[in-house]
């Protein structure tokens, strides 16, 4: 497996590189490299390199880099999900999912029955889950953690394309009816599901019902599933 690193400023046309300090710390205790070693660099942009360790202290790894090249490995299909984030220990997993599925975008929502915001220590957690994700599977544009919203000005600000939202009402299309399409915009609620009020809001800005079957999903569950059926088309 190719040792892949993550530095967001990486030299058009190669040259020294410093690994960023938290990179450097996973090179240098985990990964236990050495002077020589060839690795990738990438930007989160799009952009990667070949490089190879010049130097290596006990808190600081420098590499000489390569040119820089253009690799995506997006899919064709822009999808930007707003969620009601479950409990803190089931958002990493969470994150990382959707960022190996090609996920573009998270907003954390706020809706009427979410028990508690996400904090900025945990989006910081989650950010940095992007960027492990990223690493292991071979994504060279970062999938984006937005700031936490309220639910209302998710679905009044929603960007064109098709816009779907999870709820099992009477007139939901199944997942799997949803037209092919290269731009979505979802939205899963919280644990206790969306209101009434919510969901009439989300049909006045476009947003479509959506069920996922007949059994009830957890929140990560319903997310994936959504990722995995509208990039998978």
């Amino acid at each position: 497996m190719t040792r892949r690193y993550f530095v967001s400023d990486l030299p058009v046309s190669g040259g020294r590189v410093m690994l960023p300090d938290t990179e450097a710390q996973h090179a240098i205790r985990v990964m236990r490299v050495q002077v020589g070693d060839e690795i990738e660099l990438f930007d989160g942009n799009g952009h990667q390199c070949r490089a190879t360790f010049t130097e290596i202290g006990r808190n600081r790894c420098q590499c000489l880099a390569e040119p820089v090249e253009f690799v995506s490995r997006e899919p064709s299909v822009s999808l930007e999900l707003g969620i009601a984030l479950p409990k803190p220990d089931r958002c990493r997993e969470l994150v990382e999912r959707l960022t190996e599925l090609g996920v573009r975008s998270v907003t954390p929502l706020v809706a009427r029955r979410t028990q508690r915001p996400p904090s900025d220590s945990l989006l910081d957690k989650l950010k940095r889950s992007v960027v492990e994700a990223s690493k292991q599977c071979g994504r060279n544009h970062l999938m984006e953690i937005q700031g936490v919203t309220p639910a209302n000005e998710f679905f009044a600000n929603a960007e064109d394309g098709t816009k779907l939202i999870a709820h099992p009402s009477n007139d939901a299309a199944t997942l799997g009816s949803v037209t092919k399409g290269e731009s979505f915009v979802a939205a899963v609620g919280p644990e206790g599901g969306w209101t009434d009020e919510e969901v009439d809001l989300a049909r006045r800005h476009d947003f479509r019902p959506i069920g996922l079957g007949s059994r009830t999903y957890r929140i990560e569950t319903a997310a994936v599933a959504i990722a995995a059926v509208l990039i998978g088309q």
